[in-house]
């Protein structure tokens, strides 16, 4: 993961869904973590994770 809007693996393991708990995937394409739990993409904004339910993407 070279690119600097990628976050370390070691913080996309130790981040989970603030709705449900449940752990993220990345989604290299869109610079989201996905939630499939909550049916969530958040963004991921400058190597930063944006964790707020409001800033979250819905997923169809």
């Amino acid at each position: 993961m070279t690119d600097q809007n990628t976050p370390e693996r070691r913080m996309l393991e130790a981040l989970v869904c603030p709705m449900t708990q449940a752990q993220l995937t990345w989604d290299a394409e869109r610079h989201e973590l996905v939630s499939k739990a909550a049916r969530l993409a958040f963004p991921v904004r400058d190597g930063i994770p944006i964790m707020l339910v409001s800033e979250a993407r819905a997923l169809d």
